[in-house]
């Protein structure tokens, strides 16, 4: 029989891996991997901002990402740095700024290990409604803007000549990613976020031959990692956050093993 706080874990697992499956597949077909983990470094600034200000921690990485992501957006058309450069800038400076706030919060007792690494055992029922709406509502917009955004990662400059609108598209996308890294922190942790985006779409790549298999696939082998993950950690009394991430890499390289025969085959 499995304990309440165990079931609650699977259900917040299940619910991260819908929204991160798909949104994954942007992330890898973009090439914003290190994207993705300067928002991640930013939610260090998002939760120190609201244990500071006694606000809602969810609400509070939203805000900073988000405000990071747009600040980004606005750099690469300022400045003629290239991404990269811009990425570890703001990555950096918001780790940085983060620490420096950690200082002063002497007087506040938080989980540092939790805030880096996560801890899914520990997600109530307030955090069970905020994955499941906030990841509800991530996945509507996808929907909604799913034509616009795939145009523009296929061919940006075609479908401006269309009259698409890419930016403001790539602009809603990178607010859907602060989101997603919003409310799914206190899951895998900062650290570990980024892998859960990438590593399950990755994975399903290798797999795939049209990008409706390969979401499709991505959403699965999350799904995999989060109840292999959970059910190790029970097994072996591991970190949860870490083990899923540990699942996803094992799929990882078990889908190499496949495409390795397929491209055999095809030889």
């Amino acid at each position: 029989m499995l304990d309440d706080f165990f079931i609650r874990a699977l259900i917040a697992g299940i619910g991260i891996s819908l929204v991160t499956g798909p949104l994954g597949c942007f992330v890898v077909w973009r090439r914003l991997s290190f994207f993705a983990g300067t928002l991640a470094h930013s939610a260090l600034l998002g939760v120190t901002m609201a244990l500071f200000f006694e606000i809602n921690i969810a609400f509070s990485v939203f805000v900073i990402s988000a405000v990071l992501a747009i600040l980004l957006l606005q750099l690469q058309k300022k400045t003629n740095l290239p991404n990269d450069a811009l990425l570890g800038l703001l990555a950096h400076s918001s780790l940085a700024v983060g620490l420096v706030v950690i200082g002063f919060l002497t007087s506040i007792r938080f989980d540092v290990m939790a805030l880096l690494f996560g801890d899914i055992l520990a997600v109530n029922q307030n955090d069970l409604l905020v994955i499941w709406l906030g990841g509800g509502l991530i996945l509507i917009v996808l929907k909604l803007i799913w034509k616009p955004l795939f145009a523009s990662t296929v061919n940006y400059e075609l479908s401006e000549a269309e009259g698409m609108k890419p930016d403001k598209f790539n602009a809603i996308f990178t607010i859907l990613t602060a989101a997603l890294i919003a409310i799914s922190i206190k899951i895998v942790g900062l650290l570990l976020i980024t892998g859960m985006l990438i590593i399950p779409a990755a994975t399903a790549r290798n797999v795939s031959n049209n990008p409706k298999q390969m979401v499709i696939f991505s959403v699965i082998f999350g799904l995999i990692s989060v109840l292999a993950g959970l059910f190790t950690s029970l097994k072996i009394n591991s970190a949860s956050g870490p083990s899923i991430i540990t699942a996803t890499l094992l799929l990882f390289i078990l889908s190499l093993i496949k495409f390795k025969k397929v491209s055999d085959l095809k030889k």
